[in-house]
C-alpha cells in the first residue's frame, strides 16, 4: 500500500509497564495479559488516514531492562517522536523517567516530540502516582501527557496521535462525580499491560 508519509517513533520505559501491550493495542486492537520480555526491540506498523492523506505509523517497542539500553540507543535515531511510558501503580517506574528521557534527548533530533504516557489507568485502586505528578513532571520537562490503559485501550489511540483530544478514563472506588465517565478495575493482576 502506498502512503504520503512515514512516521517513526518509539516506545521507552522501564520493563514491566505496558509498552508491548500499547503497541498490540494500537496495531492490532487487542489486549493481550501476559506477554514475554521484549530483546531488543519489537516493530509494529499502521497506516491511518489523516486529512484524505494515507500515513504509515512504523513503531519501535523497546526492551526496558538496562542491559539492552544500549541497543534501544541507537533506534532513537530518525524517529519523529517517543511515547515515554511509566506505570501508574509502580512508583519506581516514575522515578526512572528522567534516566530514560536524558538518554532521549542525548540521542535524538532536537525537535522529536515526547509524550509522558501513564499506563494502566485501569488499576485506579492500586495507583502509586498520582495524575498530578505526571502531569508536573511533563510540564518541567515540556512533554505531552497522557494516561492510558492497554487493557481497555482508553487513550491508545489519542497517545498515538491518532484522535483529537483525550478520552476521560477516570477509575474511582469511590462514587465518581456525574461530570465523570467511570471505567471499572477490571480486578486482574497488573501483569505487563
Amino acid at each position: 500500500m502506498t502512503y504520503a508519509y512515514l512516521f517513526k517513533y518509539i516506545i521507552i520505559g522501564d520493563t514491566g509497564v505496558g509498552k508491548s501491550c500499547l503497541l498490540l493495542q494500537f496495531t492490532d486492537k487487542r489486549f493481550q495479559p501476559v506477554h514475554d520480555l521484549t530483546i531488543g526491540v519489537e516493530f509494529g506498523a499502521r497506516m491511518v488516514n489523516i486529512d484524505g492523506k494515507q500515513i504509515k505509523l512504523q513503531i519501535w517497542d523497546t526492551a526496558g531492562q538496562e542491559s539492552f539500553r544500549s541497543i534501544t540507543r541507537s533506534y532513537y535515531r530518525g524517529a519523529a517522536g517517543a511515547l515515554l511510558v511509566y506505570d501508574i501503580t509502580r512508583r519506581e517506574t516514575f522515578n526512572h523517567l528522567t534516566s530514560w528521557l536524558e538518554d532521549a534527548r542525548q540521542h535524538s533530533s532536537s525537535n522529536m516530540v515526547i509524550m509522558l504516557i501513564g499506563n494502566k489507568s485501569d488499576l485506579e485502586s492500586r495507583r502509586d502516582v498520582k495524575r498530578e505528578e505526571g502531569e508536573a513532571f511533563a510540564r518541567e520537562h515540556g512533554l505531552i501527557f497522557m494516561e492510558t490503559s492497554a487493557k481497555t485501550a482508553c487513550n491508545v489511540e489519542e497517545a498515538n496521535g491518532i484522535k483529537i483530544g483525550p478520552q476521560q478514563c477516570i477509575s474511582t472506588s469511590v462514587g465518581p462525580s456525574a461530570s465523570q465517565r467511570s471505567t471499572r478495575d477490571m480486578g486482574s493482576d497488573s501483569g505487563c499491560c
